[in-house]
């Protein structure tokens, strides 16, 4: 049973975001524009937060701390990546995107974005990709919801299925009321939450830390224990930045070019302090239970565990409610990419050409519930093995977008059939890589291995779809009319 101070704290933490979903819904869905990027107006603070909020997720306040917690400071490789690729992505990729995707006819998702900029009247590139956005953005939401479900299960002692439920209503009805202007608005509040959480809970922790905390150096050296091959894999997270929709978006939203570095600042910042935070409740907290003797069964509860034992009732509730967040903030997020995708990649294009603005806000809303069903229903047995796939498709992402999207936004002669090598081949090579054994056992009588156990997959996805790009392009000719506009906004912007 929940604390009465915990309740409350949840309950306001529902009720804010709801309340931001009614707001939203009267100041932003008028039309698709309005619906699926809000009208491209976001300011550089809101799209900072909610692109670190819808990219962070629960892996933030559990995976983070769990890994510092068993490992120690050689775990923060992974972050010292993560903060790499976000700061390229603000770099190589926000800028041009906002530009190209306004003026390559006011394209509303990723997918819409690579027909107009390749003038693909074929729909192979548009279908192609939004195949890949629809399945594993379900899947992904089915890895939040599942968490939503074992978070109420292990610390609110609610049964598993009713937290499926609360989670999932609580995100659809401010997504479904709201979509994109509700999504970045609860992303940023969300965010300033995990951020005051991320900061608290490590200080106060160190705090209680008396004489007796044992201290192990080795925990404190980067390089203990690590390979080579393990450190490039752990950075290597940082390329798949590039090709992640549900983060990229908030680019195309952003109201002007002129607020990147703003927004750049904000962003970067926001995620230097947080996964500090993060890699200080694993290592703070390894000595706290070593010190109180505490029995932790699984090092990734560790933030929730200190929430409970340091703070009272009140305060660990909002703790909790930072770790909901960090989980509801990704499910929004991936949600209304894959309903804009089906929406204006699949309905739009093949069911209703001529439709309305309100019919096609009407069928996004929609497809936001079927989503979010079909996310449940996969979520129902905890132990579905949904999960084995997600923690691929931050890879299946990055390799089969990331080029694609880089090269199209900086290089000239890029083609049609260039982004369609390259999108499958780095799709193909993740998929081989994660799960075709091709390495003998690592023990007697063991079963085979694929590659990614000894190499994340995305550094050979990344490296092949670039190849791929680039050597079928210049086989190829690019168009001039293509070319011609390539250089509109190569000129627009300088003017910006």
């Amino acid at each position: 049973m929940m604390e009465t101070g915990t309740l409350i704290s949840l309950a306001i933490y529902f009720a804010l975001m709801l309340c931001i979903g009614i707001y939203a819904y009267r100041q932003s869905t008028a039309d698709m524009s309005e619906y699926m990027l809000g009208g491209r107006r976001l300011g550089p603070a809101v799209t900072s937060l909610s692109a670190g909020a819808s990219d962070m997720s629960g892996w933030l306040l559990l995976g983070v701390p769990g890994a510092a917690y068993v490992s120690g400071l050689p775990a923060g490789w992974i972050a010292i990546g993560l903060t790499a690729g976000a700061f390229a992505n603000y770099l190589l990729v926000a800028p041009r995107l906002r530009v190209y995707t306004e003026l390559a006819d006011d394209a509303l998702t990723i997918p819409d974005f690579f027909e107009k900029r390749f003038a693909d009247r074929t729909r192979a590139l548009r279908l192609l990709s939004s195949v890949v956005i629809v399945l594993f953005f379900t899947l992904y939401t089915s890895a939040g919801v599942v968490a939503g479900g074992k978070l109420f299960d292990s610390a609110f002692g609610a049964a598993y299925e009713t937290g499926l439920w609360i989670t999932i209503a609580v995100v659809v009805a401010y997504t479904f009321a709201g979509g994109f202007m509700a999504v970045s608005l609860t992303d940023f509040v969300q965010g300033t939450i995990m951020f005051i959480a991320l900061v608290l809970v490590p200080v106060v922790a160190f705090t209680q830390l008396g004489d007796s905390a044992p201290f192990d150096p080795t925990r404190l050296n980067m390089v203990s224990g690590a390979s080579m091959l393990g450190v490039i894999s752990s950075m290597a997270w940082g390329l798949g930045y590039f090709g992640q929709p549900h983060i990229i978006v908030r680019f195309m939203a952003i109201r002007s070019v002129k607020d990147i570095p703003t927004a750049r600042r904000i962003g970067i910042s926001w995620m230097v302090v947080t996964l500090l935070g993060a890699m200080a409740t694993g290592l703070v907290g390894f000595a706290y239970a070593a010190q109180n003797k505490l029995a932790l069964q699984d090092p990734e509860t560790i933030f929730i565990v200190l929430s409970q034992v340091l703070f009272n009732d009140y305060v660990s509730g909002f703790l909790l409610a930072a770790i909901l967040a960090a989980i509801m903030s990704t499910i929004s997020s991936q949600l209304l990419v894959a309903s804009s995708s089906l929406t204006e990649d699949f309905y739009r294009l093949f069911v209703r050409r001529s439709a309305s603005q309100r019919e096609l806000v009407g069928v996004g809303r929609l497809c936001v519930v079927v989503v979010a069903l079909v996310a449940v229903l996969l979520a129902y047995n905890p132990e579905s093995n949904v999960l084995s796939l997600v923690s691929n498709a931050w890879a299946g992402f990055g390799a089969a977008f990331g080029p694609v999207i880089i090269l199209s936004l900086h290089w000239r002669r890029m083609t049609m059939a260039g982004a369609l090598a390259g999108m499958a081949a780095g799709a193909i090579t993740v998929l081989v890589w994660s799960y075709v054994p091709l390495l003998p056992p690592a023990q007697p009588g063991g079963a085979a291995q694929p590659l990614d156990s000894v190499l994340y997959s995305i550094v050979p996805g990344f490296i092949i779809s670039l190849i791929a790009v680039y050597g079928v392009s210049v086989l190829g000719r690019a168009r001039a009319d293509l070319a011609s506009q390539f250089d509109n906004v190569a000129s627009a912007m300088k003017h910006t």
